[in-house]
């Protein structure tokens, strides 16, 4: 039976897509017939909370069968049925006592999963993992981490949380995404051009390019990086390329990126923009998405 722990829980939830997640909680504890709900919902909380196409960024990966996952920040458990069913042992820290409860009724008959409420930051681990995974979260570590260099502390953070050689998965936005050129708004913010202009407004919530992800990895003591590149995105990614596996120039990419949040611009054929980018060898340049994969120093 899956552990709920609510001792870091400090009585508010500090994150959330609002009313929607009580919507949400209501479908998993009454267990609907998802997959009919997602094909007619015109809700994006409910098709990025409940679509099993949020598998398709980490479900060919070769997990060790007998190690342990922490998941910072399972949101509503997109990934966390995933990973219980291809690890031993998953501990899921989520900061939304909501949240929390949805991903505990989603896979409350595992018993090798455990479900933590409360900062990452205020909890305390018996023992290391094999695995640390951030998908869509390094973003947002300014919003829960204190000091003058947030994003780097909190890497420090998960690293510090990893076993020897131990293995960092990281999913985020690519800031200079070619979505974002071609008129997609940016996706925390709802600006357009808010990233290409590196957040002349805020740095409270931000993206980074290729280059300084690496960089920043490396230096808070990371090695043997390796990029891989889900597309459309790492939301719902119908593909994943890597630096081994490069897209071909009769690859089929959208003329327009899906942005289901938000209303956005199309200034420009994607299709055509990306196999030009290919063609100079500047697709990791412009890649909407990047999953990192990280080991531990």
């Amino acid at each position: 039976m899956t552990e709920l722990n609510l001792k870091y829980y400090t009585g508010k939830d500090k994150y959330s897509d609002g009313d929607i997640e009580n919507i949400i909680l209501r479908i998993v504890k009454e267990k609907a017939d998802i997959h009919q709900i997602l094909r007619t919902t015109r809700n994006w909380p409910i098709l990025y909370h409940l679509s099993s196409i949020r598998e398709n960024l980490l479900s060919w990966y070769n997990f060790d069968p007998t190690s342990s996952l922490l998941e910072i920040g399972g949101g509503c458990g997109a990934l966390t049925g995933l990973f219980a069913r291809s690890v031993k042992e998953v501990s899921v820290v989520e900061l939304s006592k909501r949240r929390a409860e949805i991903i505990y009724h989603r896979y409350k008959e595992h018993s090798n999963l455990k479900i933590l409420v409360g900062n990452l930051n205020d909890i305390k681990f018996d023992a290391r993992f094999d695995y640390v995974t951030l998908i869509g979260v390094l973003e947002y570590a300014a919003s829960f981490t204190e000091g003058p260099s947030p994003f780097n502390s909190f890497l420090i953070k998960t690293r510090s949380l990893l076993k020897e050689n131990g293995v960092l998965l990281l999913a985020i936005e690519n800031k200079f995404g070619l979505k974002y050129w071609a008129g997609a708004r940016e996706d925390h913010t709802g600006r357009f051009f808010d990233s290409i202009e590196d957040y002349p407004f805020s740095k409270s919530i931000q993206t980074f390019g290729k280059a300084e992800l690496e960089e920043m990895l490396l230096n808070c003591g990371f090695k043997d990086l390796f990029f891989y590149y889900p597309m459309p995105d790492y939301k719902l990614p119908k593909v994943v390329y890597s630096d081994e596996y490069m897209p071909r120039l009769d690859d089929f990419f959208d003329e327009c990126a899906p942005n289901y949040d938000s209303d956005r611009l199309a200034l420009f054929n994607e299709n055509m923009a990306m196999r030009n980018l290919i063609a100079n060898r500047q697709f990791d340049f412009f890649a909407n998405s990047f999953l990192i994969e990280a080991k531990k120093r």
